[in-house]
């Protein structure tokens, strides 16, 4: 088995790895850098060669894992591609939205690489899109095009827990198996119940280490950081402030609507309109829509139906009076410039009753995670926008990761009991972590750690 690492960086970046497995050849994810631009942010495709790639496998819909899926289909014309079948509900209005905001950037910022691909060939590639169930076995190569003899591979889709539809990906050959986390979340959310990669074991794993750097002490608790942040919408309610979670449109955006719902119900807070962002509303729609497919907290939550959800466009979030007890949850996480969570950030900073509360990763040199480190009445720079600001408004940080605890993962490499680790989704100092851990507590396992761009054959 040969696996090469096409991130084009050593830390979290464009998601993409290639197997090749019994002389067949599997590319596991097709991401985009989140914080570079242009094709920079692509991973290393040229790096594959000219042989074909049977077949592209995707663990889940967020853009640092799929968005560059038609780039790499480009790249692979003979690829099917594979996901679950949530994953593909999703799919497409991911890289429509992808093609939407290239374009703006190309407007904004002048990358006249942008758009890396267009709508015409997203509505092109779609027919070779293919859904599956968890847990099935599925034929990736010579169901599709027998070389030979020689039997296909098979890949399985394990729950991740992370988001709808994320998975982890169960790679078998003729004596080799390999697994691939994806990004997992083990603990349950608020809506959808942690992983369920129960009995998985394989020869080669590669495992995720975002959280690798960061340890949680002992008396730290999902259900204790939820009803930390329940107290704090309360208390900016009761003050007549607003609350602005800026929340990545897919999965946190849910999980923090669940919230909002349950604290409705039980009249912790009062019924009122909730302000989304348009993607968010049309990934809550298909969390509602496919409630019945999913491993979920509260199958019967609707969310359009338990919440008055209201679509915020720009022109309104300038113009709109704020105060009242108003509730935001909008993308972009990072509060980047030009969308309407940092707009509404500039409008709301220097009002001690709002609060701006960060549910997720904020990237310190983006405009959330400066604001996120800023203390009040202290000068900081918010964006190349705002100019030097002093922010008055509540600002407060609650631990509601959908990935792993580094703890539990280190637990599944117990439960798997590979011959070989391979880290990677991680920083340097994640990674380490990982591997002194994994060490000390087996080390009959070999750790390896390829770089961007580096093949290792296990």
């Amino acid at each position: 088995m040969k696996v090469l690492n096409l991130n084009p960086d050593t830390g979290i970046g464009a998601s993409a790895w290639l197997v090749t497995l019994d002389g067949h050849r599997l590319l596991l994810d097709a991401g985009t850098h989140p914080k570079w631009e242009g094709r920079a942010a692509l991973p290393l495709y040229g790096l594959a060669g000219t042989s074909d790639v049977d077949a592209i496998a995707i663990s889940h819909c967020h853009h640092d894992h799929v968005g560059s899926l038609p780039v790499a289909i480009r790249q692979f014309p003979s690829a099917h591609v594979l996901m679950t079948e949530l994953s593909y509900f999703l799919v497409e209005r991911i890289l429509h939205d992808s093609v939407n905001v290239m374009r703006r950037q190309r407007e904004a910022l002048g990358i006249r690489e942008y758009p890396l691909f267009t709508h015409e060939e997203v509505d092109e590639i779609a027919p070779v899109f293919q859904g599956f169930k968890y847990e099935r076995e599925i034929d990736w190569a010579g169901f599709f095009r027998p070389r030979g003899n020689r039997a296909s591979p098979t890949l399985e889709f394990r729950d991740a827990g992370h988001t709808l539809g994320s998975s982890g990906i169960l790679v078998r050959g003729a004596a080799e198996s390999l697994f691939y986390t994806g990004d997992v979340c083990f603990r349950d959310q608020t809506l959808l119940k942690g992983a369920r990669f129960d009995g998985v074991k394989a020869d080669v794993l590669m495992l995720e280490t975002t959280r690798g750097g960061r340890g949680v002490d002992g008396g730290y608790s999902r259900e204790a950081e939820v009803e930390r942040l329940a107290v704090a919408i309360e208390g900016v309610v009761a003050r007549k402030g607003s609350v602005l979670i800026p929340s990545f449109a897919l999965g946190r955006t849910q999980e923090i609507l669940a919230l909002l719902a349950l604290l409705m119900q039980a009249g912790r807070i009062p019924r009122q309109p909730v302000h989304i962002g348009g993607l968010g509303r049309v990934f809550t729609e298909i969390y509602d829509l496919e409630s019945h497919r999913a491993n979920r907290l509260h199958p019967d939550l609707q969310l359009h139906e338990a919440l008055n959800l209201s679509v915020l466009d720009p022109k309104q979030a300038a113009r709109m009076k704020l105060g009242g007890g108003q509730l935001f949850v909008l993308t972009s996480g990072m509060m980047t410039e030009n969308t309407v969570s940092h707009d509404l950030a500039l409008r709301m900073m220097d009002d001690p009753r709002n609060g701006i509360f960060f549910v997720g990763y904020a990237d310190p040199d983006t405009p959330g995670g400066r604001l996120k480190v800023s203390q009040p009445g202290h000068p900081f720079v918010f964006s190349a926008l705002s100019g030097e600001l002093r922010r008055q408004c509540e600002v407060q940080e609650f631990d509601l990761t959908a990935h792993a605890q580094r703890e539990d993962l280190l637990d599944f490499v117990g439960q798997v009991q590979p011959r070989t680790v391979l880290l990677g989704h991680g920083d340097d100092k994640a990674k380490a972590w990982f591997a002194d851990r994994i060490g000390e507590q087996h080390p009959e396992i070999t750790v390896l750690q390829p770089g961007s761009g580096e093949g290792v054959e296990v």
